[in-house]
C-alpha cells in the first residue's frame, strides 16, 4: 500500500509522520522537512515512533519503502510507502517552488552570510594552489550534488570579481542518468541560472556487469569522458567539487585501509591528457558550511544520480558505504577530545619530515632511509 507525493500534500501535517529509512549518507544531502530518520533495523523499537499517526515510510525511489511498510502493518499500524521516495517529493517540491528570486538570493548569500565560511576560503584555495591563472578555459563539472552546484556558483562569482580573464563552462555529463534525475539537474541548473552544457555517454551501462569494483571503474571512465569533452570544447583544466572534509578523510582512509600516507591535492597534470589540468577550488570549504549555505537557500539536491544506485550490490553494499562513514564518526569521536584534530589531519601532509620516514616514493620510485644513513 502506497501514498502519492499529491496526496500526502492534502493531509493535515499533524495526522501524519514521516520515517525515513534512507542511509546517513543519502539523508546528509537532503531530507523532507519534520521527517525522522531511523535504519529499517531499528524501526520496530524506535521509540521516536508515534503509533497515533499514519506512517510515511520513505526511501530514495519508494522501492524498499514498500516492504517495511508492510512489517509495520503487521505490527497493526497506520503505515504506507510514499510512491516514488525522496526523489519523487523533491522533484513535486521543485514545481511548486518559486525559483524566481533563487539565483539571485544564492548568489547575495555568498557574499554575505557565508563570505567568511566560503567564498573567503574558496578565493583562498584558488590563490594559494594558484589554481586559476589568466587565460585558462575551465570546465566546471556538475555532477548535480550540492558540492559541484555551489562550486559553480562560486565560478560564476568569482568571473564578476577576478582581476584577470579566463573563462569558464558548466559541463553535466549524462553517463545514463534516469529521466528522473537528469530532470533534477536541469531543474536546479535553471533555477541556479548556471549555463550547463549536457554531454551524453553509455558508461553505467558499459560497468553495470562488471563484478569487481564497477564503481570504481564508473569513476575512472568518467574522468576520462570528463577530460576528453572539455578538451574537445576548448578548455585546459576540469574543475571537481571535492572539499576539506573530503582531503581529510581521504588521508585517513589510505593509512587505515591502504597503508599508506597519501591525500588528495588540489591540482594535478593529467597523465593521459596532454595539457589538461584537474584543480579542486572547494579544496579549504567545510562540508558543514556547504550544507548550511544549501539549506539556508532551501535548495535541493541529489546524492547520486546513477540510475543504479537502488540495485548496485556496490552503491549499497554496507562494506563500501560504511567505510567513508566510519571515518567521519571517528574523526567526530577524536574531534570530542581534540578540537583541532581535523586541522591538524588536513595539516598534517603539509609538515612530512623525511627524516623521520622510514620509506617513500617520489615519482613512482621508492625510497628507503638507509640510502642516506
Amino acid at each position: 500500500m502506497g501514498i502519492s507525493v499529491e496526496e500526502l500534500n492534502k493531509l493535515n501535517h499533524a495526522d501524519y509522520q514521516i520515517i525515513d529509512i534512507r542511509s546517513k549518507i543519502e539523508i546528509s544531502h537532503g531530507v523532507i522537512p519534520g521527517a525522522v530518520a531511523i535504519s529499517p533495523e531499528e524501526i520496530q523499537d524506535d521509540s521516536r515512533i508515534d503509533a497515533s499517526k499514519k506512517l510515511v515510510v520513505c526511501c530514495s525511489r519508494g522501492r524498499f519503502s514498500v516492504e517495511v511498510a508492510e512489517d509495520l502493518r503487521a505490527k497493526g499500524m497506520d503505515a504506507v510507502s510514499l510512491d516514488g521516495g525522496y526523489i519523487a517529493w523533491l522533484m513535486d517540491h521543485m514545481r511548486r517552488a518559486e525559483t524566481q528570486n533563487k539565483a539571485e538570493d544564492a548568489e547575495r548569500s555568498l557574499r554575505k552570510k557565508f563570505r567568511k565560511t566560503i567564498w573567503s576560503k574558496f578565493t583562498k584555495a584558488i590563490n594559494t594552489y594558484e589554481l586559476v591563472q589568466p587565460g585558462d578555459r575551465i570546465a566546471v563539472c556538475i555532477s548535480g550534488g550540492k558540492d559541484s552546484m555551489l562550486m559553480a556558483k562560486c565560478f560564476q562569482e568569482l568571473k564578476i570579481h577576478n582581476k584577470f580573464d579566463f573563462e569558464v563552462k558548466f559541463l553535466v555529463m549524462d553517463p545514463g542518468y534516469s529521466p528522473e534525475n537528469r530532470r533534477i539537474i536541469e531543474e536546479n541548473a535553471r533555477s541556479l541560472n548556471i549555463p550547463i552544457t549536457v554531454f551524453e555517454s553509455d558508461i553505467f551501462d558499459s560497468v553495470y556487469h562488471v563484478e569487481k569494483s564497477p564503481c570504481y571503474l564508473c569513476a575512472r571512465m568518467r574522468r576520462g569522458h570528463l577530460y576528453h569533452f572539455a578538451k574537445e570544447s576548448g578548455c585546459n583544466k576540469i574543475a571537481l567539487g571535492h572539499h576539506y572534509d573530503d582531503v581529510i578523510e581521504t588521508i585517513l582512509m589510505g593509512m587505515l585501509y591502504g597503508a599508506q600516507i597519501q591525500t588528495m591535492m588540489p591540482k594535478l597534470h593529467s597523465t593521459n591528457f596532454e595539457g589538461m589540468e584537474l584543480i579542486r577550488p572547494l579544496y579549504l570549504v567545510r562540508e558543514d558550511d556547504i550544507k548550511a549555505w544549501r539549506d539556508y537557500n532551501g535548495l535541493r539536491f541529489i546524492r547520486c544520480a546513477c540510475k543504479f544506485t537502488d540495485t548496485c550490490t556496490t552503491c549499497n553494499s554496507e562494506e563500501n558505504r560504511s567505510k567513508r562513514v566510519e571515518i567521519k564518526e571517528l574523526i567526530k569521536t577524536l574531534k570530542q577530545v581534540n578540537p583541532y584534530v581535523e586541522k591538524n589531519i588536513f595539516k598534517s601532509v603539509e609538515n612530512v619530515n623525511l627524516d623521520t620516514i622510514v620509506a617513500y616514493k617520489h615519482k613512482g620510485e621508492k625510497h628507503f632511509f638507509l640510502e642516506e644513513y
